[in-house]
């Protein structure tokens, strides 16, 4: 018997495949596995940056698979062959010194970092640890800051949402990730549009996608999905999304919605309300 058309499985990571930290729990860790060795493609899907995602994907024991990162600003073909373990596929990214001036000009002690890619940060000022995922360089000249363009940038300070506006007239896309934390990313890029442009690469027919997620913030991929699967502690806004709801993260619902992924075709999934 042939195998079945491939998927493209896109998975949120925080509140989805895990509570917090790196470590994927085995049961769903061997629930992805499951899913891979079947011939389908997997995704990993979140705002992580490409350092703090990469780490997932070694518990999850990823090789050729993807990361979509930065909420969609880069994504990235997880690989051993490749240096790093990792080779950059596409990336959007931002002219980082007009937003540097104006966080400057409007609030000179503003704590800043760009993002390099698969490493850390460059940063003018250390930020607590556990703030940023990755390694920190504190520059010796501003000027390093903005050097070359960047995929993200984290502005913190008190009261830095008042620039969410202004920088918006930058043709940047500010969101605010927690009080006094700005996040800096391209105008443009989202989640559901990269994983679009990867569905595209990889061949996969649109009605052969699945996401699961747990916010609001997963809503763009969800709504991309032919077969959203939403987790049981999720908002009753974002399960109204799904065709799917599994159960929390603390039950192990992805492991659960992946298994059933084995045992019947994604169109006999059936909208659960809990």
């Amino acid at each position: 018997m042939s195998r079945p058309t491939p998927r493209l499985v896109a998975l949120d990571v925080d509140g989805t495949l895990l509570e917090s930290g790196t470590a994927v729990p085995p049961v769903t860790a061997q629930a992805v596995a499951a899913v891979r060795k079947a011939g389908h493609h997997v995704a990993l899907a979140t705002a992580r940056p490409l350092i703090g995602a990469l780490p997932v994907a070694h518990s999850l024991g990823l090789d050729g698979a993807w990361i979509v990162g930065s909420s969609g600003a880069i994504t990235a073909y997880v690989s051993r062959s490749e240096p790093g373990g990792y080779r950059v596929h596409a990336a959007r990214t931002f002219d980082v010194d007009p937003v540097a001036h104006l966080a400057r000009t409007r609030m000179p002690r503003v704590r800043m970092a760009v993002e390099l890619a698969g490493w850390g940060w460059r940063v003018n000022q250390e930020f607590d640890p556990g703030h940023l995922e990755g390694q920190q360089h504190v520059v010796v000249h501003l000027d390093e800051l903005w050097a070359t363009p960047a995929t993200r940038m984290v502005l913190c300070a008190p009261g830095i949402g008042s620039l969410i506006e202004p920088l918006r007239q930058l043709g940047v896309t500010p969101s605010a990730a927690g009080l006094g934390w700005l996040d800096v990313t391209p105008r443009g890029p989202s989640m559901a549009g990269a994983l679009e442009t990867l569905r595209g690469h990889l061949d996969v027919p649109p009605e052969r996608t699945v996401a699961i997620g747990d916010s609001w913030s997963d809503a763009g991929m969800l709504r991309w999905a032919a077969y959203p699967v939403v987790m049981g502690h999720a908002p009753t806004a974002v399960k109204a999304l799904a065709k799917r709801v599994t159960s929390p993260v603390g039950r192990h619902g992805a492991a659960e919605a992946l298994d059933a992924l084995l045992v019947a075709d994604a169109s006999r999934f059936t909208t659960v309300h809990v």
